[in-house]
């Protein structure tokens, strides 16, 4: 049972918690700002442990699909699936569980939200099978990661106004940014396999690519925030989560799979940054 457990554990990532803490910081984030300030413990809760369970969920169905690509890759070769430690229908078993424990979460928020869940769970399971047709697939999960945000607002506000849809989209930049990075890990051995990714797609023109995102993401934020008329916290947050930007752009430069594979990893305080000033400017 403690070896079968250990294998769920590891399937989950739950000892890299840098994947689920990328989608929690924009979730609260668009709590916060949905709310004008502090949107109560019920909420917080909500969509934390949501998070966490809907990215473990998602972690099962990406190695099932990947499970034969996986194989040719020496980050992924050893993951409980497609090593054969763990099989997939138990693979899937998981998932499934785990996504109904979410949805339990979102029932008790209200009806807005809940149909929203559906159509985050539609893309969540997208996202997999993207990777074979979409030439950026990063993309796909930059949608993914940030429908955090329009559920955010339907919990908050009973609908979803055009402020959370631009909000998704400056997060999708940043998605784009830190995914890019991850992908540029694995570069090799994905030209190999025949995968798709923003890192091959975008050639040499990677590194600039990124910093571009970098700006674009922070950029909307900015502009959708208010910032020019907001609290100085909130500049802080956003000067923090820019420094952090260019210090990534600089780990990448040479293209070595230490440095983008940190710069992956280090990338929820980007995020961090920002949702610390968006608190801190709600005090």
């Amino acid at each position: 049972m403690i070896d079968r457990l250990k294998l769920y554990l590891d399937l989950i990532r739950w000892n890299r918690p840098a994947g689920w803490l990328l989608l929690l910081w924009p979730t609260l984030s668009a709590l916060w700002v949905a709310a004008d300030g502090f949107p109560g413990w019920h909420l917080v809760a909500v969509f934390t442990l949501g998070t966490i369970l809907m990215r473990s969920a998602g972690c099962c169905v990406n190695d099932v699909a990947d499970r034969e690509f996986d194989k040719h890759v020496k980050r992924t070769a050893q993951r409980p699936v497609t090593s054969g430690r763990l099989g997939v229908k138990e693979a899937l078993l998981l998932g499934v569980v785990l996504a109904l424990w979410a949805f339990v979460l979102v029932l008790s928020t209200n009806r807005v939200t809940v149909a929203w869940s559906f159509a985050a769970l539609a893309v969540t399971l997208a996202y997999p099978y993207a990777k074979r047709f979409v030439s950026m697939p990063q993309a796909v999960l930059g949608v993914a990661f940030s429908f955090g945000i329009p559920m955010a607002f339907a919990a908050v506000q009973s609908e979803v106004p055009l402020l959370a849809w631009g909000l998704l989209m400056g997060n999708l930049f940043w998605v784009l940014a830190y995914d890019t990075e991850y992908a540029m890990v694995d570069r090799d051995d994905d030209l190999k396999i025949g995968m798709k990714t923003s890192a091959i797609t975008l050639g040499q023109w990677d590194v600039a690519a990124i910093a571009g995102f970098y700006a674009a993401f922070l950029t909307i934020w900015a502009l959708l925030l208010d910032a020019p008329e907001g609290s100085a916290w909130l500049w802080v947050g956003l000067a923090g989560a820019a420094a952090q930007a260019v210090w990534h752009v600089w780990l990448i430069k040479d293209r070595s799979r230490e440095g983008c594979f940190k710069a992956f990893r280090l990338n929820h305080w980007v995020g961090f940054s920002v949702f610390l000033g968006l608190v801190l400017s709600h005090t």
